[in-house]
């Protein structure tokens, strides 16, 4: 029986693939769990649709990020930390610090899982953080960390 997959299913494939499967195992199992329904004219016409629809869905996000990474590229984040007394960071920034003050102080939203670079900065000056926003586009933040003047 000819089968268009709904959800991905291991062992057969991935969504809104073709495939051919016994008809036991579609009527009795894939079809009842509406993992799969029949190929038919209908069901093409209407996973053409969703994937048209779901192209256009992902071209939209990927602009939405090449318009993140220009603004990501104009803003320096600062942060002030403590010093030993030989003038050593006492203490670090992480990556989820980053991305609160990103989202309180300039609305971008950006999950902390996407940073390229996830070490923490211990070392006063500026540096450079790669920022994954959507498959093949790189923003990058620069982060400014300053001593605290007493």
């Amino acid at each position: 029986m000819e089968v268009i997959l709904l959800k991905d299913v291991k062992g057969i494939g991935k969504k809104g693939e073709s495939k051919t499967v016994s008809d036991g195992f579609a009527k009795n199992f894939l079809i009842p769990r509406k993992l799969v329904v029949r190929k038919t004219e209908e069901t093409l016409a209407e996973l053409k649709k969703e994937q048209a629809a779901e192209e256009k869905r992902q071209e939209a996000l990927k602009e939405e990020a090449i318009q993140a990474k220009a603004k990501l590229e104009t803003i320096v984040v600062e942060f002030k930390l403590k010093a030993h007394a030989d003038h050593t960071p006492a203490g670090s920034i992480s990556t989820k610090e980053v991305e609160k003050e990103l989202k309180d102080k300039y609305g971008i939203i950006i999950d902390k899982r996407k940073f390229i670079d996830k070490y923490p900065m211990n070392a006063f000056g500026y540096t450079n953080l790669k920022i994954e926003l959507y498959k093949d586009v790189i923003g990058t933040v620069r982060v400014h960390l300053v001593e605290e003047t007493k």
